[in-house]
């Protein structure tokens, strides 16, 4: 998990839980992530039952 958090954020998983603010910026990037692949998978969902 330690090096899934440093390759995907940045940080490691001890500061992610330590500082608040580092916290807020991966879960808005996490969040900004997620809409973006609901988005995708929206499109190509509406492209294959045209």
């Amino acid at each position: 998990m330690e090096k899934a958090m440093q390759q995907s954020h940045g940080i490691g998983y001890e500061e992610y839980s330590r500082c608040l603010d580092q916290r807020l910026k991966v879960e808005q990037r996490r969040h900004v992530e997620f809409e973006q692949s609901n988005r995708i998978v929206s499109e190509i969902d509406r492209q294959l039952h045209r």
